[in-house]
């Protein structure tokens, strides 16, 4: 199997997207109209909805304008949040991700986009869109908002695979290399590695291994290593790319989510504890609402899987409107950009550099 490429509606030059409808917390009302959202910025995206056709055909049909650029997809199965990927690999055919995955997988579709299951989604994607040649374990990667001049940090792996050795890192570091260049427009993306410190004798043996390989590999690869970085370095301007497991980029994810959301909690709080307060929270309401923008985790809702043949971006499962129509907008951008096929050629390319497995350090690789 290929890697995937720009498919278009034949004589449009509309870039297809394949959407889960059915994913989600709160069900395809809210998927439905983050496409719509979205269509209505962009007349270049068409779509693929996935899901109970009944149901879609009714949402659809409110939506002004989106059933001409929306094909609908039946598909009765439903992935619960609930449901152990294992059950769905084995009993999920008919489900409404399983179908959005197969119009990538047959070219139909550029981008799958899903607020679904995490673990199902990771394990029919491997399933169905197979890992490109060379990858041992894909990444699940997300923008996080920085002090950088391009306002975001790429960082990887956020819980695709708990696991990952010194080889995994570097491929981690590559393959994150290739969205910065893509999402965010660098030329030569800054790497750093998550570590508890800077010091170069600091850290897991996997670390330090890791270290060494994805300073070698710099020049060749064409980013720039800054080294080790610490948690305060992810929102930080160090770097552009945070290199980790997805044990720990996972709990960093979740508590900069967890932070973002107290913040906005206490302000609200603060200017509503007096009458003074709250005219103050009146005299600062745009600064106040261009804070919330900057910090809103909707607003930059969307991990892409990275080492597939196929781009899957994977939304929040809570998310409403705003949220999917971001997610999209990040599918939308990378279908434009041709990323699927430059990562695929990005690691392909690497291949002749990645070094053989040392048995003796890791007993994975075989």
């Amino acid at each position: 199997m290929t890697s995937t490429q720009d498919h278009t509606k034949a004589g449009t030059g509309q870039v297809v997207l394949s959407i889960d409808a059915m994913g989600g917390d709160h069900g395809p009302a809210a998927v439905v109209a983050g496409i719509a959202a979205s269509a209505r910025k962009n007349p270049e995206i068409r779509f693929l909805l996935h899901g109970r056709a009944d149901e879609l055909h009714r949402l659809v049909s409110k939506k002004r304008g989106l059933a001409e650029v929306c094909d609908i997809r039946d598909a009765q199965g439903v992935v619960r949040m609930d449901d152990k990927p294992s059950h769905v690999m084995r009993n999920g055919k008919d489900t409404s991700m399983w179908s959005a995955l197969d119009s990538v997988r047959n070219g139909e579709a550029t981008v799958a986009v899903s607020c679904g299951n995490t673990g199902a989604l990771m394990a029919l994607s491997m399933v169905r869109l197979r890992k490109l040649p060379g990858v041992n374990r894909p990444a699940i990667a997300i923008l996080w908002p920085s002090r950088n001049d391009h306002g975001f940090n790429v960082m990887l792996d956020v819980g695709a695979d708990i696991r990952a050795d010194a080889r995994d890192l570097l491929q981690y570091a590559l393959m994150g290399a290739s969205y910065a260049r893509n999402g965010l427009a660098l030329e030569r993306p800054r790497v750093g590695l998550l570590n508890v410190g800077t010091e170069e004798h600091k850290g897991r043996a996997e670390l330090k291994d890791a270290h060494d390989l994805i300073s070698r590999q710099a020049d060749e690869a064409h980013y720039e290593f800054v080294g080790f970085v610490e948690g305060g370095d992810i929102p930080g301007n160090r770097c552009d790319v945070i290199v980790t497991d997805g044990f720990t980029g996972n709990v960093a994810l979740k508590t900069g989510e967890g932070t973002a959301s107290l913040i906005g909690d206490l302000l609200k709080e603060a200017f509503a504890y007096s009458p003074l307060s709250r005219l103050a929270s009146l005299l600062a309401l745009t600064s106040l609402k261009r804070l919330k923008k900057r910090i809103d985790p909707r607003r930059v809702n969307g991990g892409v899987f990275l080492g597939l043949n196929g781009t899957v971006v994977k939304s929040h499962g809570s998310a409403d409107e705003t949220g999917v129509s971001a997610a999209v907008k990040l599918a939308f951008k990378l279908a434009q950009n041709g990323f699927g096929d430059k990562l695929a050629a990005r690691v392909a390319s690497a291949a002749d550099i990645m070094p053989e497995p040392d048995p003796a350090k890791d007993g994975t690789h075989s």
